[in-house]
């Protein structure tokens, strides 16, 4: 069989790898599109807090409309990096109902180890009302507890570099 030389062993391998590097990246006009052929999967996304009406930026500034905004900072806990870490700055609103969050929103809540800013990666509704199970995006599992909206002290619209 012509496919048993080394040579032609080799030469498909090398085109069998550069059509799956070619199937990774979709391009399409200026626009890449990701293909979950080889893994890839849709996570949740932070919920669009900030329209894009809300964002002026000028040559010399950024104006960001945020009606009740406040500044948060980070510790080096590592449990949301890349994401953020000790060097970030971040700008949070306060929620104004339970249903506003979602899955994929980042929140700053109160702990008995004090304040901590994780994703949410799920929601629901038990005896107790509305909670929100949430996990660092570095951490390899959940938080071990469910975070009530009465803990709730934030939810990260930006994070600043």
């Amino acid at each position: 069989m012509i496919f048993m030389n080394g040579k032609y062993t080799l030469l498909l391998l090398i085109m069998g790898a550069a059509v799956i590097i070619l199937l990774t990246v979709f391009t399409l006009a200026d626009n890449q599109m990701p293909l979950t052929l080889l893994g890839g999967q849709e996570n949740s996304s932070p919920s669009d807090w900030v329209k894009e009406n809300q964002i002026q930026v000028y040559p010399q500034q950024v104006i960001l409309d945020i009606s009740g905004a406040k500044w948060a900072g980070f510790t080096n806990t590592n449990s949301m990096d890349p994401f953020i870490d000790e060097t970030a700055n971040a700008i949070e609103i306060t929620p104004t109902h339970p249903d506003a969050i979602n899955v994929g929103d980042v929140i700053s809540y109160q702990t008995i180890y004090g304040v901590l800013i994780h994703r949410v990666i799920e929601k629901g509704v038990d005896e107790e009302g509305m909670y929100y199970i949430v996990k660092g995006d570095n951490n390899r599992f959940q938080d071990p507890f469910k975070v009530r909206f009465k803990d709730v002290q934030g939810v990260v619209v930006a994070v600043i570099y």
